[in-house]
């Protein structure tokens, strides 16, 4: 069986994306299974390289039509004057940004079997005047995909999320029973297809208590919550909730459950990089491609250093070389 081409993008050219798309070329482990293709900017690879003391990229093409991986598709996006490793500005946003789009339409062709994705800084792409406050809602907008959520998956915990990059003001806004219902019928069947079994679910709920029958809150729970899952549970999900998120996290829950959908993005966020932050991979469900991603951040603050631990990405990989063979 022939292994499956990824798309790999570096991410933000001044974060510790590009060394750990190198760590992953050169990853005996990794090329066993799969055939990366980063996508990115050839220099800004050897500038990390050198800068980090990593072997460069050995295996460099221009055109996706000649790539075998592992090697790099030099996109020619950035040019070296343009950044420095570790600052934030606009041009590192839009590179960034268009090493995803190229990315995505290589999956689209079939080009490729499925992206992972380097991280990206949202500030950088606010300067750099791209619309969007993250990879999940570039790839919703660019599949023409009305019906995604981001999964968060690790042996250890796995969250899915109704909402994501909006601030907390704006949270019950967007809580609907349609809405809510979406995300777990999307995690019922990514958690089936992973996992390989029904999946049992938990919901959590959005105020302390899950509202304390209605002493907290503007009865979220009651009003919205919970009659989305009793549809659910009529369509046969097993999902139990509204739960207080402050126990839905607990270990022996984290057992018996295979996933908790969460009502936003810190409610899932904390517990699951407290507790599996190398290891964490981020996904995108509801789309017509698979997306993977590393969960962690451009961490600029350590980027050229030769200290970035590359784990998430490796995971990030191995989940889409699974999801590919589905």
């Amino acid at each position: 069986m022939p292994r499956p081409r990824i798309a790999v993008t570096t991410g933000d050219p001044a974060g510790i994306g590009p060394e750990v798309c190198l760590q992953l070329l050169n990853e005996p482990a990794i090329r066993d299974i799969v055939e990366p293709i980063v996508f990115g900017d050839a220099f800004v690879l050897e500038k990390t390289a050198s800068e980090c003391g990593l072997k460069p990229p050995s295996h460099i093409v221009t055109n996706l039509d000649d790539a075998e991986g592992p090697c790099v598709l030099d996109l020619g996006i950035i040019s070296p004057d343009e950044y420095e490793t570790g600052s934030i500005n606009a041009a590192t946003g839009r590179a960034s940004y268009e090493y995803v789009t190229e990315a995505i339409y290589g999956a689209l062709s079939g080009k490729v079997n499925a992206v992972t994705t380097g991280p990206i800084n949202k500030e950088a792409l606010e300067m750099g005047s791209i619309p969007y406050p993250g990879h999940t809602e570039i790839f919703a907008d660019l599949t023409d995909s009305d019906r995604t959520c981001m999964l968060q998956y690790s042996d250890e915990i796995r969250c899915a999320f109704v909402t994501t990059h909006v601030g907390y003001a704006e949270v019950p806004a967007l809580l609907t029973q349609k809405r809510i219902l979406e995300v777990i019928e999307l995690c019922e069947e990514a958690m089936r297809s992973i996992r390989g079994k029904k999946p049992r679910l938990i919901c959590c709920g959005l105020n302390p208590h899950a509202g304390e029958n209605g002493l907290f809150g503007n009865g979220e729970e009651e009003q919205i919550i919970k009659p989305a899952l009793e549809v659910a549970r009529a369509n046969g999900i097993d999902v139990t909730g509204p739960l207080p998120p402050d126990t839905a996290f607990l270990p022996q829950r984290r057992k018996d459950f295979d996933c908790v959908v969460c009502m936003y993005h810190d409610q899932g966020h904390i517990p699951l990089k407290a507790l599996a932050f190398d290891n964490a991979v981020n996904t995108t469900l509801g789309l017509p491609i698979i997306r993977t991603s590393v969960d962690h951040g451009t961490a600029l603050d350590i980027a050229g250093k030769g200290i970035a631990n590359p784990n998430s990405l490796f995971e990030a990989v191995k989940l889409a070389v699974r999801l590919s063979s589905k």
